[in-house]
């Protein structure tokens, strides 16, 4: 791969966020995406090594659209500056969880775990199972490995969800509705986008035991069906 092509047209764009700017530049857009698209097939293939399932995905599909949905928002800005790809055998939904990664200028990073809040019942699921897997939780999220690269940053409730045990040795982890990890990336980190890749596989499989430990929560829950037209 080139040189980083994707955060100075994320910056231009953050800066410039109209339909005529990027209708002007869609051939900007158009080889930005197309580095990210190569960035992700790369991570497939170095994260693939030790998970083959993932060998079977399409980079393109993975990929959430710039476009927003400005329709509820204040914010009338058509377009999110970042390229966002969620690596995971389920493609883009949030269950089960997979590997993230999120580029934008001053704002990059990588992420992993489940955004369970939207759903009751996989809420209900990581929570039961933490009760039952306590002493596994805390080995993993207080791995040497895992402590310096990983913050939580999940929907949070300020106490113990009702019918939880406030004494219960892991009920910090159960007031959590979302269990979400993130790892920083400073924009320096992306100027060669093939030592990149080498660096976040790193990051990612670090992430493995934590992914695997809520899937396992979740093998059971199946995403809502959207009613049939």
């Amino acid at each position: 791969m080139t040189e980083n092509i994707m955060l100075p047209f994320l910056t231009e764009l953050r800066d410039n966020n109209t339909l005529d700017w990027m209708h002007a530049h869609k051939d900007r857009y158009q080889q930005a995406l197309q580095q990210f698209t190569e960035v992700l097939e790369r991570l497939i293939a170095l994260l693939g090594e030790d998970e083959p399932a993932l060998l079977l995905l399409d980079a393109k599909r993975l990929i959430s659209r710039l476009n927003r949905d400005t329709r509820f928002s204040h914010d009338k800005s058509p377009y999110t500056a970042a390229f966002r790809g969620h690596i995971s055998t389920a493609g883009k939904l949030p269950i089960p969880g997979g590997y993230y990664l999120h580029l934008a200028p001053g704002g990059s990073f990588l992420g992993g775990g489940v955004p369970a809040a939207p759903f009751a019942d996989a809420v209900s699921m990581v929570r039961d199972y933490i009760c039952a897997h306590g002493s596994e939780w805390d080995e993993i999220t207080g791995a040497p490995a895992f402590q310096p690269h990983f913050t939580m940053v999940g929907e949070k409730l300020k106490n113990v969800p009702r019918g939880y045990d406030p004494a219960f040795p892991q009920a910090e982890a159960l007031k959590y509705k979302s269990w979400i990890i993130e790892c920083p990336i400073a924009d320096e980190a992306l100027a060669d986008p093939e030592a990149f890749c080498q660096s976040a596989a790193d990051i990612f499989r670090l992430m493995r035991p934590f992914n695997a430990y809520l899937n396992t929560a979740l093998r059971d829950f199946q995403m809502p069906q959207r009613p049939k037209k």
